[in-house]
Protein backbone atom coordinates (compact mmCIF):
# COMPACT_ATOMS: atom_id res chain seq x y z
CA UNK A 1 0.00 0.00 0.00
CA UNK A 2 0.99 3.63 -0.37
CA UNK A 3 2.46 5.44 2.64
CA UNK A 4 1.48 8.99 3.46
CA UNK A 5 4.42 11.05 4.69
CA UNK A 6 3.38 14.16 6.59
CA UNK A 7 6.22 16.69 6.67
CA UNK A 8 6.44 19.54 9.12
CA UNK A 9 9.08 21.74 7.46
CA UNK A 10 9.40 23.98 10.52
CA UNK A 11 10.70 21.19 12.80
CA UNK A 12 14.14 21.93 14.27
CA UNK A 13 13.76 25.55 13.17
CA UNK A 14 13.37 24.70 9.45
CA UNK A 15 16.14 22.09 9.40
CA UNK A 16 13.49 19.47 8.63
CA UNK A 17 12.80 21.16 5.31
CA UNK A 18 16.51 21.20 4.50
CA UNK A 19 16.99 17.51 5.34
CA UNK A 20 13.81 16.10 3.82
CA UNK A 21 15.27 15.54 0.32
CA UNK A 22 17.73 13.15 1.97
CA UNK A 23 14.82 11.31 3.58
CA UNK A 24 12.93 11.10 0.27
CA UNK A 25 15.99 9.64 -1.42
CA UNK A 26 16.35 7.03 1.34
CA UNK A 27 12.67 6.00 1.05
CA UNK A 28 12.95 5.59 -2.72
CA UNK A 29 16.22 3.70 -2.39
CA UNK A 30 14.51 1.22 -0.05
CA UNK A 31 11.49 0.76 -2.29
CA UNK A 32 8.87 2.61 -0.25
CA UNK A 33 5.85 3.79 -2.26
CA UNK A 34 4.78 7.10 -0.73
CA UNK A 35 3.05 10.43 -1.16
CA UNK A 36 4.03 13.60 0.70
CA UNK A 37 1.76 16.13 2.38
CA UNK A 38 3.36 19.30 3.78
CA UNK A 39 2.04 21.05 6.86
CA UNK A 40 1.56 24.75 6.12
CA UNK A 41 0.48 26.10 9.52
CA UNK A 42 0.24 25.18 13.18
CA UNK A 43 -2.17 22.27 13.59
CA UNK A 44 -2.23 21.45 9.89
CA UNK A 45 -0.47 18.12 10.50
CA UNK A 46 -3.49 17.04 12.55
CA UNK A 47 -5.82 17.71 9.61
CA UNK A 48 -3.50 15.98 7.16
CA UNK A 49 -3.32 12.88 9.37
CA UNK A 50 -7.09 12.71 9.73
CA UNK A 51 -7.47 12.86 5.96
CA UNK A 52 -4.76 10.26 5.42
CA UNK A 53 -6.66 7.79 7.62
CA UNK A 54 -9.93 8.47 5.79
CA UNK A 55 -8.19 8.03 2.43
CA UNK A 56 -6.85 4.63 3.50
CA UNK A 57 -3.10 5.35 3.42
CA UNK A 58 -0.94 2.82 5.22
CA UNK A 59 1.42 3.37 6.87
CA UNK A 60 1.25 7.01 7.94
CA UNK A 61 4.64 8.60 8.57
CA UNK A 62 5.44 11.72 10.61
CA UNK A 63 8.47 13.58 9.23
CA UNK A 64 9.56 16.04 11.89
CA UNK A 65 10.11 16.22 15.62
CA UNK A 66 8.17 15.11 18.68
CA UNK A 67 5.57 17.84 18.22
CA UNK A 68 4.91 16.61 14.70
CA UNK A 69 4.58 13.06 16.00
CA UNK A 70 2.04 14.23 18.55
CA UNK A 71 0.00 16.13 15.96
CA UNK A 72 -0.03 13.23 13.50
CA UNK A 73 -0.96 10.68 16.17
CA UNK A 74 -3.71 12.99 17.41
CA UNK A 75 -5.13 13.31 13.90
CA UNK A 76 -4.91 9.57 13.29
CA UNK A 77 -6.73 8.82 16.54
CA UNK A 78 -9.43 11.39 15.78
CA UNK A 79 -10.19 9.64 12.49
CA UNK A 80 -10.07 6.07 13.87
CA UNK A 81 -13.22 4.53 15.41
CA UNK A 82 -13.06 4.21 19.19
CA UNK A 83 -11.55 0.94 20.35
CA UNK A 84 -9.82 0.17 17.05
CA UNK A 85 -6.08 0.18 16.45
CA UNK A 86 -4.71 3.07 14.45
CA UNK A 87 -3.06 2.49 11.06
CA UNK A 88 0.63 1.51 11.15
CA UNK A 89 2.68 4.54 12.16
CA UNK A 90 6.27 5.46 11.44
CA UNK A 91 8.65 8.34 12.09
CA UNK A 92 11.28 10.09 10.01
CA UNK A 93 13.20 11.83 12.83
CA UNK A 94 13.88 15.41 11.73
CA UNK A 95 13.40 17.18 15.07
CA UNK A 96 15.69 18.71 17.66
CA UNK A 97 15.27 16.20 20.49
CA UNK A 98 13.63 13.15 18.82
CA UNK A 99 12.61 11.89 22.27
CA UNK A 100 10.17 9.18 21.17
CA UNK A 101 12.75 7.68 18.82
CA UNK A 102 15.30 7.68 21.64
CA UNK A 103 12.82 6.06 24.06
CA UNK A 104 12.20 3.33 21.48
CA UNK A 105 15.96 2.81 21.01
CA UNK A 106 15.56 3.44 17.28
CA UNK A 107 18.11 5.02 14.92
CA UNK A 108 18.01 8.64 13.78
CA UNK A 109 19.97 7.86 10.61
CA UNK A 110 17.59 8.47 7.72
CA UNK A 111 18.64 5.49 5.65
CA UNK A 112 18.19 3.15 8.63
CA UNK A 113 14.82 4.79 9.26
CA UNK A 114 13.76 4.10 5.66
CA UNK A 115 14.75 0.44 6.06
CA UNK A 116 12.48 0.15 9.11
CA UNK A 117 9.57 1.70 7.21
CA UNK A 118 10.17 -0.55 4.21
CA UNK A 119 10.23 -3.70 6.37
CA UNK A 120 6.74 -2.93 7.68
CA UNK A 121 7.21 -4.65 11.05
CA UNK A 122 5.09 -3.19 13.85
CA UNK A 123 4.77 -3.44 17.62
CA UNK A 124 1.62 -2.28 19.42
CA UNK A 125 2.49 0.75 21.54
CA UNK A 126 0.32 2.43 24.15
CA UNK A 127 -1.48 5.65 23.22
CA UNK A 128 -2.37 8.39 25.71
CA UNK A 129 -4.68 11.39 25.91
CA UNK A 130 -5.17 14.51 28.01
CA UNK A 131 -8.55 16.25 27.80
CA UNK A 132 -9.17 14.51 24.49
CA UNK A 133 -5.78 15.50 23.06
CA UNK A 134 -3.92 12.32 22.07
CA UNK A 135 -0.16 12.09 22.57
CA UNK A 136 2.58 9.52 22.09
CA UNK A 137 5.36 10.31 24.54
CA UNK A 138 4.86 12.92 27.23
CA UNK A 139 2.66 15.68 28.64
CA UNK A 140 2.99 17.94 31.66
CA UNK A 141 1.75 20.86 33.70
CA UNK A 142 3.71 23.25 35.85
CA UNK A 143 7.43 23.73 35.48
CA UNK A 144 7.95 21.63 32.35
CA UNK A 145 5.53 23.43 29.97
CA UNK A 146 6.71 26.77 31.33
CA UNK A 147 10.14 25.72 30.09
CA UNK A 148 8.53 24.90 26.71
CA UNK A 149 6.91 28.35 26.52
CA UNK A 150 10.17 30.11 27.38
CA UNK A 151 12.30 28.11 24.93
CA UNK A 152 9.88 28.98 22.11
CA UNK A 153 10.76 32.65 22.71
CA UNK A 154 14.54 32.13 22.62
CA UNK A 155 16.00 32.83 19.20
CA UNK A 156 19.71 33.19 19.99
CA UNK A 157 20.23 29.55 21.07
CA UNK A 158 19.62 26.41 19.05
CA UNK A 159 19.06 22.74 19.75
CA UNK A 160 19.28 21.13 23.20
CA UNK A 161 21.13 24.10 24.84
CA UNK A 162 17.96 26.16 24.27
CA UNK A 163 15.94 23.74 26.44
CA UNK A 164 18.60 23.74 29.17
CA UNK A 165 18.79 27.55 29.28
CA UNK A 166 14.99 27.76 29.43
CA UNK A 167 14.97 25.30 32.35
CA UNK A 168 17.49 27.40 34.27
CA UNK A 169 15.50 30.57 33.60
CA UNK A 170 12.26 28.90 34.75
CA UNK A 171 13.86 27.78 38.01
CA UNK A 172 15.25 31.28 38.59
CA UNK A 173 11.79 32.82 38.19
CA UNK A 174 10.19 30.29 40.56
CA UNK A 175 6.88 28.50 39.99
CA UNK A 176 4.26 26.70 42.11
CA UNK A 177 0.55 25.85 41.99
CA UNK A 178 -2.11 24.60 44.41
CA UNK A 179 -3.44 21.31 43.05
CA UNK A 180 -5.68 18.34 43.68
CA UNK A 181 -4.48 15.06 42.12
CA UNK A 182 -6.40 11.78 42.02
CA UNK A 183 -5.20 8.51 40.48
CA UNK A 184 -6.10 4.80 40.56
CA UNK A 185 -5.27 4.17 44.21
CA UNK A 186 -4.27 7.52 45.67
CA UNK A 187 -4.70 11.27 45.86
CA UNK A 188 -2.84 14.41 46.89
CA UNK A 189 -3.92 17.95 47.71
CA UNK A 190 -1.40 20.73 48.19
CA UNK A 191 1.30 22.73 46.45
CA UNK A 192 3.14 21.39 43.40
CA UNK A 193 6.05 22.59 41.31
CA UNK A 194 5.59 20.04 38.54
CA UNK A 195 3.53 17.16 37.26
CA UNK A 196 4.99 15.22 34.34
CA UNK A 197 3.04 12.37 32.76
CA UNK A 198 5.03 9.96 30.63
CA UNK A 199 4.29 7.22 28.19
CA UNK A 200 8.04 7.31 27.51
CA UNK A 201 10.89 8.20 29.85
CA UNK A 202 12.75 11.06 28.13
CA UNK A 203 11.54 14.50 27.11
CA UNK A 204 13.20 17.74 26.01
CA UNK A 205 16.24 15.92 24.67
CA UNK A 206 17.92 15.80 28.08
CA UNK A 207 15.38 15.19 30.80
CA UNK A 208 14.10 11.88 32.19
CA UNK A 209 11.04 13.30 33.90
CA UNK A 210 9.41 9.87 34.20
CA UNK A 211 12.52 7.68 34.16
CA UNK A 212 10.72 4.37 34.68
CA UNK A 213 7.99 4.88 32.09
CA UNK A 214 7.43 2.05 29.60
CA UNK A 215 5.74 2.66 26.23
CA UNK A 216 4.31 -0.87 26.22
CA UNK A 217 3.18 -1.56 29.81
CA UNK A 218 -0.39 -0.23 29.61
CA UNK A 219 0.27 2.36 32.34
CA UNK A 220 0.78 6.08 32.61
CA UNK A 221 3.81 6.94 34.70
CA UNK A 222 3.67 10.33 36.39
CA UNK A 223 5.94 12.29 38.70
CA UNK A 224 4.93 15.15 40.92
CA UNK A 225 6.50 17.18 43.68
CA UNK A 226 6.79 20.50 45.41
CA UNK A 227 10.18 22.16 45.76
CA UNK A 228 9.93 25.53 47.51
CA UNK A 229 13.60 26.52 47.28
CA UNK A 230 15.08 27.70 43.99
CA UNK A 231 18.45 26.45 45.17
CA UNK A 232 16.96 23.03 45.91
CA UNK A 233 15.30 22.94 42.48
CA UNK A 234 18.58 23.90 40.85
CA UNK A 235 20.24 21.02 42.66
CA UNK A 236 17.62 18.60 41.34
CA UNK A 237 18.05 19.72 37.72
CA UNK A 238 21.12 17.57 36.95
CA UNK A 239 19.32 14.57 38.47
CA UNK A 240 16.48 14.93 35.96
CA UNK A 241 19.06 14.05 33.30
CA UNK A 242 19.70 10.60 34.84
CA UNK A 243 17.65 7.65 33.62
CA UNK A 244 18.96 5.15 36.13
CA UNK A 245 20.39 5.21 39.63
CA UNK A 246 20.58 8.71 41.10
CA UNK A 247 17.47 10.03 39.35
CA UNK A 248 15.55 12.94 40.90
CA UNK A 249 12.58 10.61 41.59
CA UNK A 250 14.63 8.99 44.37
CA UNK A 251 14.37 12.20 46.43
CA UNK A 252 11.79 12.48 49.23
CA UNK A 253 10.01 15.49 47.74
CA UNK A 254 9.46 13.83 44.33
CA UNK A 255 7.05 10.95 43.70
CA UNK A 256 6.82 8.60 40.69
CA UNK A 257 3.60 6.59 40.30
CA UNK A 258 2.08 4.17 37.77
CA UNK A 259 -1.63 4.48 37.04
CA UNK A 260 -4.24 4.05 34.30
CA UNK A 261 -5.95 7.36 35.03
CA UNK A 262 -5.02 10.72 36.53
CA UNK A 263 -7.15 13.80 37.18
CA UNK A 264 -5.83 17.21 38.21
CA UNK A 265 -7.59 20.37 39.40
CA UNK A 266 -5.74 23.64 39.91
CA UNK A 267 -6.62 26.92 41.63
CA UNK A 268 -4.40 28.94 39.30
CA UNK A 269 -3.89 28.04 35.65
CA UNK A 270 -0.77 26.59 34.09
CA UNK A 271 0.29 26.05 30.51
CA UNK A 272 0.22 22.43 29.35
CA UNK A 273 1.98 20.66 26.53
CA UNK A 274 1.54 17.33 24.77
CA UNK A 275 4.62 15.94 23.02
CA UNK A 276 6.29 19.33 23.38
CA UNK A 277 3.48 21.36 21.78
CA UNK A 278 1.57 23.81 23.99
CA UNK A 279 -2.13 22.98 23.56
CA UNK A 280 -3.51 25.04 26.45
CA UNK A 281 -1.90 28.12 28.02
CA UNK A 282 -4.44 28.42 30.86
CA UNK A 283 -5.32 24.92 32.00
CA UNK A 284 -7.27 24.48 35.26
CA UNK A 285 -8.43 20.86 35.00
CA UNK A 286 -7.00 17.83 33.22
CA UNK A 287 -8.00 14.21 32.70
CA UNK A 288 -5.30 11.79 31.57
CA UNK A 289 -6.04 8.37 30.02
CA UNK A 290 -4.10 5.53 28.46
CA UNK A 291 -5.19 3.25 25.63
CA UNK A 292 -3.01 0.14 25.81
CA UNK A 293 -1.57 -1.37 22.60
CA UNK A 294 -3.55 0.91 20.27
CA UNK A 295 -0.73 2.33 18.08
CA UNK A 296 1.05 -0.07 15.67
CA UNK A 297 4.54 1.43 15.69
CA UNK A 298 6.92 0.64 12.85
CA UNK A 299 10.01 -0.75 14.55
CA UNK A 300 12.95 -3.06 13.82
Amino acid sequence: MTAKVILNPYSARWRAKERFPEAELALKKNGVDFEVAVSEKKGHSVELAEQAVRDGFSPIIAAGGDGTIGDVVHGMANATPEGESLPPFGVIPLGTANDLISNLNMPTDLNETAKIIAAGKTRLMDLCAVNGRYFANNTAIGLEPVVTVIQEEIGWLKGIPRYLYAALLTIYRGTSWQAELKWDDGEYTGPISLVSIGNGARTGGLFYMTPHADLFDGKLTFTFGYVASRLRMLGLLPLTMKSGEGSFVEKDDIHEINTTHLSIKLIDSTPSHADGEIFNRELYEAEYQIFPARLPMLMP
